[in-house]
Order: C-alpha cells, then structure tokens, then sequence
C-alpha cells in the first residue's frame, strides 16, 4: 500500500526487453535500506524491487502491465515519480492507493491559476463513474482531490510544490497518465450494484 506522497523523481536508466522489461531507475533513495522483493510505486504503478545497486534500482514490467499503464511508453531518461511502500506507523499524507493502475487517461490542458496549475484530464469511460468532485484520484502516483468533474473529464489543482516535486511539470495537452481510482468508490460502487441486483 502507498499513500500517492510522491517522495523521490527518479529517472530511467535503461530499458532491456528479456521476456519481461526490465527497467533500471536512478534514484534518490538510499537504496542500501531498499530490499530485493520491496515494492515501490513508479508514476503509480507497483513493482517490485530485483535488482539493486547504490543509487539505482531494477524492476520487471510484464507484457500486462505494458499494455495498461504507460510503462510501454517509458525510455531511457524518462522521469518517473517514485514512493516507498507504506509501514505501519507512517502518516497516511494522501489516501489509501494500492499500486495498481486502473487505466491511463489524457491531458485535456494545463493552464495556470494564480500560483498553481489547473489540469484537466479525460479518463476512459469504464472509470468516469468512479471519480466524484471532493473525491481522491491517484494520477501518475500522486494523490489529488478532484475540484470538478463534466462527463469523462475532471480538473485538478496542482500547488507550486507538487508542480516542483512531481512529474507534472513535464505535462502537456495529449500527455498520458496512470490513474488509480480511490478505493472507497470501488467498493461503494460494488455494493451499489449488488444491492440493485437484488
């Protein structure tokens, strides 16, 4: 489990195709208190740590995992928003966000709003009835509280730190992303339709 506390930038190092793709990240971390089999979130999506080195880490992508986030897009020197897995203990900053990408939406626009950034992303339609205005979205494994919503498309405000600290700085309009939708609304949306089965 993660938090989307987005607490490191790092950046692909290399890319090698070996059944799987094998993706090599330098990172910020200090990667001697990373262990082989931990899970780290990059730009959302959980993967598991299995080889490492000083200041580098490497994680397997699955042809799945390829298709459904944009990994498959992901090259040497891409920049990648990483976050340890949560302990017990840790401050739960953000929401409660599990790793695991629900599909990948767009860019609309970015415009700026005072000292902020407004995005408006557009998400596939099986995900546009989980995301509520006030509600939570994982994006690109960042934690944000959706301002509107209008169909598929929602709007997001970004505040000068997350624009620093975050990839978002590199978005643009057509820019995929992962997203998470918040747990609670899958689970409200399941009973909702268990209870009009009935």
């Amino acid at each position: 489990m993660f938090t989307g506390i987005v607490t490191d930038v790092g950046r692909v190092a290399s890319v090698a195709d070996r059944g799987d793709r094998r993706f090599v990240i330098a990172t910020g971390f200090d990667t001697s208190t990373v262990d082989i089999g931990a899970s780290i979130a990059c730009s959302g999506c959980c993967l598991t740590v299995v080889e490492k080195e000083q200041g580098r880490f490497a994680v397997d992508a699955s042809g799945e995992t390829l298709s459904v986030t944009t990994l498959g897009t992901w090259k040497e020197g891409t920049e990648v928003n990483l976050e340890r897995a949560l302990r017990l203990g840790d401050e739960l900053g953000g929401h409660l966000v599990s790793g695991h990408v629900d599909g990948v939406g767009a860019v609309v626009s970015v415009k700026e709003e005072g000292a902020s950034h407004r995005i408006v992303f557009e998400a596939p339609e099986p995900l546009a009835r989980f995301i509520a205005s006030k509600g939570s979205i994982c994006i690109d494994g960042v934690s944000l509280t959706v301002n509107e919503v209008d169909g598929r498309r929602f709007g997001v405000n970004i505040i000068p730190h997350t624009w620093t600290q975050t990839t978002f700085r590199r978005l643009g309009q057509g820019s995929r992303v992962n997203l998470e939708i918040d747990l609670l609304a899958r689970y409200v949306e399941r009973l909702r339709e268990t209870e009009l089965a009935r």
